[in-house]
């Protein structure tokens, strides 16, 4: 059987990304220049052939991947998997407020313990990284041997990128993940391999404001 090619994008900007504001689980929209973002996405993949488009069900990503589903005339299949890790107590906050306000839990949080619990009903890295490989697994299955769009969060990345280039959760992050920028998976009887990574060559500008 051919390999299975998912693409995957980062949602375009928000108004949150520019100030550094976590979002998290909260249905913050894009920005004008997300929603350009946006366009230039679906238009660099204007002559790929897509079988499936997937999205989280959060509007930053449904907006960016409606962009591409308008062109290839596929609908957008919205999965509540795809969603962004819950970051309990950090919604709303920037970086430096998080510090200031939680230090401790700030401190556990930037040492990336893979069991910590973000206060405040969050997810700790463990089981933000069990839902999107469920989800992802079952998007690979129901489409062997296809190309698949799937517009996600920049957590959703760092997952799937630790995945496929045999990191563990733990460690410093040492690749971007810009936003609406295409990043190229393989998989193939069972084994990841990235393709191509952080691709923003249709993009004029694009942030990566996300922690390592």
């Amino acid at each position: 059987m051919n390999p299975t090619r998912l693409c995957l994008v980062r949602h375009g900007e928000t108004a949150w990304n520019a100030e550094r504001r976590i979002q998290g689980q909260l249905d913050v929209p894009l920005s004008a220049v997300g929603h350009a973002q946006a366009r230039a996405t679906a238009n660099a993949l204007a002559q790929e052939s897509l079988c499936a488009i997937y999205s989280s069900d959060l509007a930053r990503a449904l907006h960016t991947a409606e962009a591409a589903a308008h062109l290839h005339k596929l609908p957008v299949r919205r999965h509540v998997g795809l969603r962004e890790r819950h970051y309990g107590v950090l919604q709303t906050l920037t970086y430096g407020e998080f510090g200031r306000r939680h230090p401790g839990a700030y401190a556990r949080f930037q040492a990336r313990e893979e069991d910590f619990a973000l206060p405040g009903g969050g997810e700790s890295l463990r089981q933000f990284a069990a839902r999107v490989m469920h989800c992802i697994d079952g998007i690979v299955a129901a489409h062997a041997g296809g190309q698949v769009l799937v517009v996600t969060h920049g957590g959703v990345l760092d997952i799937l990128h630790r995945r496929a280039g045999g990191q563990p959760l733990s460690a410093r992050r040492d690749f971007d993940i810009p936003n609406a920028a295409l990043n190229w998976l393989e998989v193939s009887s069972g084994k990841w391999s990235i393709l191509s990574w952080a691709d923003r060559s249709h993009l004029t500008e694009s942030l990566d404001e996300l922690p390592g």
